[in-house]
């Protein structure tokens, strides 16, 4: 973003030096200098366009209050088909292991400093609390994903919730799954829009992963996989494009509409 401001300075130092100075030789080259800035200043858009937004959100909606919920994702796929979990808010419907990044004492005071409050739309129990489901004055937007994004006081693991949704209810075992490799895919962030249900505008984040079995999680999955648990489902691309129904057929499960984001 530092970068993105040094090359608009110059461009527009370089263009206004082009009007006021009559060498035309260095008029060529001012004008050169500000044409031959365009390429790289593209580039630096491009690569900080969440930022670029979020400063224009601090901008537009200063006087607004804005929730805000980030996530994480698993993506779980055994011979083409991914796992998705009973839901614990919403039991019929299934969706991806994963939940709500937590916040440290550290990054709470972080917050807290902004102005950042807790939201109400859920209530906290000991399960929620420290969520990263929150209410963000608009001015503080852009703060806040810088916060967000420099992974300083705050949970920067997905692996609670696949301990505690997983291994810790006796659904994989402990010896197989002390611990788990996964690579980080992406992050997605929804544009801004208002919420009917949150009642404010609202912005949704999501870090989605994928999980790297050895073999004998590989086994163990697969043996999971086939032994019809009634809090699990293995879906196909397919069903979770269509939340659950397969052509043909009567809709026997219901996909929660975040599940897309596995694709």
């Amino acid at each position: 973003m530092s970068r993105l401001v040094a090359y608009l300075i110059l461009a527009i130092a370089a263009g206004t030096a082009s009007f006021y100075i009559s060498n035309s030789t260095i008029v060529n080259m001012t004008a050169g200098l500000s044409v031959g800035l365009l390429i790289p200043i593209a580039d630096e858009i491009g690569q900080n366009r969440e930022q670029i937004r979020h400063v224009w959100y601090s901008i537009r909606y200063r006087r607004r209050t804005i929730r805000v919920s980030t996530s994480y994702l698993f993506r779980i796929i055994i011979d083409g088909k991914y796992l998705l979990i009973r839901g614990a808010r919403y039991a019929h419907q299934f969706q991806p292991i994963g939940g709500v990044h937590k916040v440290s004492p550290q990054g709470s005071s972080s917050l807290h400093a902004m102005g950042v409050t807790d939201d109400d739309l859920i209530p906290v129990d000991p399960a929620r609390y420290g969520d990263i489901r929150v209410r963000v004055p608009g001015k503080m937007i852009a703060k806040f994903f810088r916060w967000f994004d420099s992974r300083q006081g705050r949970e920067d693991s997905p692996w609670r919730e696949f301990q505690e949704e997983l291994v810790a209810t006796g659904i994989l075992s402990a010896s197989n799954f002390p611990h788990i490799m996964h690579n980080y895919l992406r992050r997605e962030v929804d544009p801004i829009r208002y919420s009917e249900y949150a009642d404010s505008l609202e912005i949704l984040v999501a870090d989605i992963y994928e999980l790297i079995p050895n073999q004998d999680q590989e086994n163990e999955l697969r043996q999971l996989a086939a032994s019809n648990h009634p809090d699990l489902v293995w879906v196909s691309s397919q069903q979770i494009r269509r939340r659950g129904a397969t052509p043909g057929q009567p809709q026997s499960i219901e996909i929660a509409a975040h599940s897309r984001r596995l694709l």
